[in-house]
């Protein structure tokens, strides 16, 4: 949160730096965008069997019935993506509404790595670590990820290019995923 800053952005905005020695970046990008509205953004975030088809890369997420997370406050999901020329990640995340947190209305997800760490690696590489949130209040949305791939489920180039190059090109996609959440929410 104390990333974002304190007023409305004027243009995108994007903050990235390095925590714990992971390697990648963790990164916030936050935008202006009008129309937003909180409460239709935060439903659609939320709305976890319906991202195939609304939201870029994602090519496969279900919901998963888990007595720890109540919906409508957390869902539990498997979630596969395709990113364009490295393949296939997929992993179980929580995704938790937080309510209101100094003015933006937060959803922030983690990954559950016990559950990912059963997942076939056949099926595409796993998550390390998956975390973020998606942040709005009316007129501004953002975004912040914070992700990197199991390092024994890729080679060495291919792990330089998911973390190296992933923090190479953080700003354009979270830019992308702000524009399609909005685009999505707002035709829900």
């Amino acid at each position: 949160m104390t990333r974002l800053g304190s007023g409305n952005p004027s243009s995108f905005a994007f903050h990235h730096w390095k925590h714990a020695g992971r390697p990648t970046q963790e990164g916030v990008g936050v935008m202006p965008i009008a129309g937003v509205d909180p409460t239709r953004v935060i439903d659609a975030v939320m709305a976890i069997d319906e991202y195939v088809g609304n939201v870029q890369h994602v090519a496969e997420s279900r919901s998963i019935a888990d007595s720890r997370y109540a919906p409508p406050q957390a869902v539990r999901f498997y979630q596969r993506v395709d990113i364009p020329m490295l393949g296939k990640v997929h992993h179980e995340l929580v995704l938790h509404r937080l309510g209101e947190i100094n003015g933006w209305q937060v959803a922030a997800w983690e990954l559950l790595k016990s559950e990912t760490d059963r997942l076939d690696k056949k099926v595409g590489f796993r998550s390390d670590y998956n975390l973020g949130a998606w942040l709005v209040k009316p007129g501004v949305l953002g975004y912040a990820l914070a992700s990197a791939p199991r390092k024994d489920d890729v080679g060495r180039l291919k792990f330089a290019a998911l973390t190296r190059g992933a923090d190479a090109a953080a700003s354009r996609v979270l830019k992308a995923n702000l524009e399609g959440m909005a685009r999505w929410a707002a035709r829900r």
